[in-house]
């Protein structure tokens, strides 16, 4: 069945204006999902002090995770089967629905129920979004356009710390509490975005029948959670505590009977594992679990860097990333022309793999004490290698598996991609937490022997400031849980006297350090994956254009069969 605007139906190609037009509604939708992964980030603290939950913290961010993740697969595999409008318009719904709970809430529990809706709505509007660019743009061009995507991501890692961080710092907004507006201001965007993706979002709709892999949503579910939860809640009960272990067992069972209950759906499968049988799609997905850890894993420990170690403010450490989001956008957009130009996209990720590996081991020399300048321009060779990797993958795998699967191929790159962040956030913040005590109270040895903080250790305990006196007491008596005291807060930090301050930034700086290394170490291995990437020749139809394509061909084959 069809809808009532078809494309042309000769080519199935869409013009530079209509895809131009679509590409408005796309970018709004992504936009918001964008947006919030950060803004929410730099309020969240004010908004757990406002609720009285901060001890239920984490729950608010891992409820968004796991609905989001799990979600991901199911859009892209409807949306194969139903058409992509109607599951992108849901998206967009449930997701200002969730933002507008969001804003209601009177307790960390409910906001965490809230966030996990708002997270519903997440999963398909990133997936969504690329399917449909893959759809309506032939491969050779497509690069070009999804630059455009990671220009509204960099714009909006810089947007979203700073009005997350505006809008908590004000004690009201027309007479509602401030951090509210975080979730709000998703409302007219959503609304905005759902508008336009009405009007011009006009595909062709070819329903298949096939079986819903209900079972396998399930399935995928009780592996994923457990899993999620774990990797966000490891460090706080400890990796083998009982809960652990748990969550851990019901995983394991739960992702392989998710294999198994996929092998026997075959084609109708959420993820087919036929998929895995194709050599490019297997490396692309394994390089970008890696790319998703390194990314996510490396950029979520600059902001700490840049509050921590240097006293930045979350609104001035959003804009000291803007060299990182800056070189993001050039690299994404001068690659996307190249890739169009010649045809050729391997040499972009392998560029990009090694930049970023480069980086990483670069910020492994970056010290308290480093100049400022120094750290953004390895944040900008950071962006560059981002930049230059992140779409060719994608447009690896679009271009790789059949165009009938355009949904469901770009859904699993993202969902994998997530799954690489998630665990990578979790490992290199655990391995940040585990070196922080230790490389603390290495500096606090060696700055008490220096005369410049004992001076500034017999002053503080003087003071009339309890915890600055209180922590000059703690130093001059030799308590070792000093060194550990920023593993519950952090931001004592900065209202410390700087000559007392210096050697928990230090420590800071130096437990970053031992991470940044790991995380380089593991580009290596993203960078050597790459050069076995085979380079398929980019398809010059759009997937709409070489799906018709194959229905045409199978319609033929089975006339002539029927003659015979």
């Amino acid at each position: 069945m069809v809808t009532e605007r078809e494309v042309t139906p000769a080519t199935g190609e869409y013009s530079h204006r209509e895809i131009m037009t679509i590409l408005s509604g796309l970018m709004m939708g992504m936009f918001l999902a964008a947006l919030d992964q950060t803004i929410v980030s730099t309020s969240v603290r004010t908004i757990a002090d406002d609720l009285n939950g901060f001890s239920v913290l984490a729950w608010v961010t891992t409820a968004y995770l796991i609905t989001s993740t799990v979600s991901t697969p199911l859009y892209g595999k409807l949306s194969d089967l139903y058409g992509r409008k109607p599951f992108f318009m849901t998206a967009i719904s449930i997701f200002v629905v969730g933002s507008m709970l969001c804003g209601i809430a009177t307790s960390m529990y409910e906001l965490a129920a809230f966030r996990a809706i708002q997270g519903l709505g997440a999963g398909g509007l990133m997936s969504m979004a690329l399917a449909i660019i893959g759809d309506i743009v032939p491969p050779r061009e497509r690069a070009k356009y999804q630059g455009y995507f990671l220009a509204v991501f960099g714009t909006s890692s810089v947007l979203g710390p700073v009005i997350g961080g505006l809008l908590a710092g004000q004690s009201s907004i027309l007479g509602i509490t401030g951090w509210r507006w975080v979730f709000y201001i998703n409302v007219p965007l959503g609304i905005i975005a759902l508008v336009v993706v009405w009007r011009v979002l006009n595909l062709p709709v070819y329903r298949r029948e096939a079986r819903v892999d209900w079972w396998g949503a399930v399935l995928l579910s009780v592996g994923l959670v457990p899993l999620l939860i774990i990797a966000e809640q490891g460090r706080v009960w400890g990796w083998s505590s009982p809960r652990a272990l748990l969550c851990f067992g019901i995983g394991i069972v739960g992702v392989i009977a998710f294999v198994l209950a996929e092998i026997k759906m075959g084609d109708d499968a959420l993820i087919p594992m036929r998929f895995f049988r194709n050599p490019l799609f297997s490396l692309c997905i394994a390089v970008s679990v890696i790319a998703g850890a390194a990314m996510f894993g490396g950029i979520s420990l600059l902001p700490q860097y840049l509050q921590v170690v240097k006293g930045s403010s979350p609104t001035l450490a959003g804009y000291q990333t803007l060299p990182l989001v800056g070189a993001l956008m050039v690299a994404s957009i001068v690659s996307g022309r190249m890739i169009s130009k010649t045809g050729r996209y391997k040499i972009f990720p392998i560029v990009g793999t090694a930049l970023m590996a480069i980086a990483m081991f670069t910020f492994h020399y970056v010290h308290a004490d480093t100049p400022l300048w120094q750290t953004m321009v390895v944040m900008g060779v950071f962006g560059l290698g981002l930049g230059s990797m992140m779409q060719p993958l994608t447009l690896a795998i679009q271009n790789a598996m059949p165009p009938k699967d355009m949904g469901v191929s770009t859904s699993a790159a993202t969902f994998f991609r997530q799954i690489g962040a998630t665990v990578g956030v979790a490992v290199f913040l655990s391995m940040l937490f585990t070196q922080l005590t230790p490389k603390t109270g290495d500096a606090l040895i060696a700055a008490s022997s220096t005369p410049a903080f004992q001076q500034a250790v017999q002053t503080a305990a003087s003071s009339s400031d309890p915890l600055e006196s209180g922590f000059a007491r703690a130093i001059a008596s030799g308590d070792a849980s000093v060194a550990g005291s920023a593993l519950q807060d952090s931001s004592f930090i900065q209202k410390l006297e700087p000559a007392l301050a210096e050697p928990f930034r230090i420590g800071f700086s130096d437990a970053m350090d031992y991470v940044f290394l790991a995380v380089s170490i593991l580009m290596v291995i993203g960078f050597v994956l790459v050069l076995f990437l085979k380079e398929v020749p980019l398809r010059t139809m759009s997937g709409l254009a070489a799906a018709q394509q194959q229905r045409d061909e199978e319609k033929a084959n089975e006339a002539g069969t029927g003659l015979l």
